[in-house]
């Protein structure tokens, strides 16, 4: 039986992007819409959930129970400043409980809470599926990428997002070093260089 490939996921604060080592280079997987990046946006109505490019499609329509930026919250306690900042500038509701940010929405008419970990893993769901669609086969195994400055909370909320998405986290990479491994990939010169590499992207800059 032939190996299962380990995907990579970077998991965005906007838009997140799956690719797998195949035919000696990165493939970067389109999804069903057939767009490269999908939105890291969850949304919940009357009858169903709806992640990625018909989450965020319908978020003028339904704003209060869309979520996005999730990875603004993961990892960090409710009193962050920098999350009751945030929390100014998004329609959905967030609440304390037992110190951390929850998010409340309305789904099939009744309250319900998620923890950025969990909406996280909904955006991880997706990208798997984005990726088993495209190998014709199962997906288990995932390498996720998170901003450099991540403490090991976050690290850790991150990975538990992949757990519950059903995937075994291999590593977690920084942003930047994930930059860093793909523009040598594609690099056959010989010698030592000195490259800067930055990774500006939706929500982080490293």
């Amino acid at each position: 039986m032939a190996q299962t490939k380990a995907i990579g996921i970077d998991l965005g604060t906007t838009y997140s992007c799956v690719a797998v080592w195949q035919n000696d280079r990165v493939e970067i997987i389109a999804n069903d819409q057939g767009n490269r990046t999908t939105p890291s946006y969850v949304a919940f109505n009357d009858s169903e959930r709806l992640i990625g490019d018909a989450a965020k499609n319908q978020v003028a329509m339904n704003p209060y129970n869309t979520v996005f930026d999730a990875k603004r919250l993961i990892g960090r306690k409710f009193a962050d400043s920098e999350v009751q900042a945030d929390m100014k500038h998004w329609p959905y509701k967030i609440i304390d409980k037992a110190g951390k940010p929850v998010i409340q929405v309305e789904y099939r008419g009744e309250e319900k809470t998620f923890t950025p970990e969990e909406i996280s893993s909904m955006v991880l769901i997706k990208m798997k599926e984005v990726a088993e669609a495209y190998l014709g086969g199962n997906v288990t195994k995932a390498v996720v990428t998170v901003p450099a400055y991540f403490n090991d909370s976050q690290r850790q909320a991150t990975k538990d997002a992949g757990t519950i998405a059903g995937l075994d986290v291999l590593r977690i990479i920084n942003e930047p070093t994930a930059a860093a491994i793909a523009y040598g990939l594609d690099k056959k010169s010989e010698g030592e260089k000195n490259v800067l590499i930055f990774d500006l992207g939706g929500g982080t800059f490293d």
